[in-house]
């Protein structure tokens, strides 16, 4: 018997979840579709600009991720504990990017709450959206919802754009969560849209190798779909590499990002009998394809945001938070 989604996401146990969600239709959800002619390639951008937004609202980090022809596959961090730090209005302000939320939540924004029989309510709506965005779930529905109400008017069309709910599991090991990533980076290439990971669009090794993403088109195109109240936080990188244990708190990858490089080369090339695609046998390493400097590489790794501060800046008009209601 099906277990609920709850009791197969335990954060105690493990944080970190591969999810994939697929296309129910015969029309591709990304890319050109043989059977219609149709181009869908413009969707690719749609998916990775909401990976990336949520992933900046929501307590959790993003690992690795893809988006395919048909389906898309995310490997997840969850952190609820970093939704617990958050302050009363830091939790509401992250949730009405999303939705504008009732009447209580509408005057706090307004910031003409006055009548102290309102926090109650606001209160017990705080909690709840604290969990929320902890919690996987809400994270896919948040991103998959508005990508099929687009799609279908896009369409024409109503009904199921998803297959079904997303799929994960736990993945229980560092060698469980560095197989799956390495997984969901060389799919691209398995499918032959692509023969190196530098050259696969719209997945994050890409992005670690040369950072690209515009936020500000992101978050623009956002707004003008409806799929976003605003956007006024930094763009969170995705999951940060910390090479090996040390004695103090680590809640990155307990790998380097320059052993993963050269783990996901490898990988990629060896020819799979029942995929279509592998890295070229004959290629050099992909540090020397990158005429990557080690020494260079190992410093740029160590201080990412600081080097690429630029891509996480704030949009150019803050949103003005009001004072705290309690």
């Amino acid at each position: 018997m099906t277990l609920p989604r709850k009791q197969l996401v335990a954060v105690e146990d493990t944080p970190y979840y591969p999810v994939v969600s697929r296309c129910v239709r015969r029309s591709y959800l990304c890319g050109i579709d043989a059977y219609s002619g149709k181009d869908y390639e413009h969707r690719r951008q749609w998916i990775e600009n909401r990976i990336r937004i949520l992933s900046s609202l929501f307590a959790l980090d993003i690992c690795s991720y893809c988006v395919m022809s048909n389906p898309i596959h995310i490997v997840i961090k969850l952190m609820p504990q970093e939704a617990e730090s958050w302050t009363d209005n830091e939790v509401l302000e992250r949730w009405t990017h999303l939705y504008t939320g009732p009447r209580a939540v509408q005057q706090w924004h307004a910031n003409t709450l006055d009548n102290p029989a309102d926090y109650e309510p606001l209160n017990r709506l705080i909690a709840k959206y604290r969990n929320r965005l902890g919690n996987l779930g809400w994270f896919m529905k948040c991103l998959n919802e508005p990508i099929a109400r687009q799609a279908n008017k896009e369409d024409g069309c109503t009904g199921h754009f998803w297959e079904s709910r997303y799929k994960s599991q736990a993945l229980l090991s560092e060698e469980a969560l560095l197989t799956c990533m390495a997984y969901v980076d060389l799919n691209p290439i398995r499918a032959s849209m692509c023969n190196t990971p530098e050259e696969s669009d719209y997945t994050s090794i890409k992005e670690r190798i040369a950072p690209s993403f515009d936020l500000k088109k992101a978050t623009d195109d956002e707004i003008k779909q409806q799929r976003l109240q605003r956007f006024d936080l930094p763009l969170k990188p995705l999951a940060q590499f910390e090479n090996n244990v040390t004695s103090q708190e680590q809640i990155g990858i307990l790998f380097s990002l320059k052993d993963y490089l050269q783990l996901v080369d490898t990988t990629g090339r060896m020819i799979r009998t029942d995929k279509r695609g592998a890295i070229p046998i004959n290629l050099p390493p992909i540090l020397e394809r990158l005429s990557i400097n080690r020494q260079q590489w190992l410093q740029q790794s160590q201080q990412f945001e600081k080097l690429y501060a630029s891509r996480f800046a704030k949009s150019d008009e803050p949103y003005k938070r009001p004072p705290d209601s309690q």
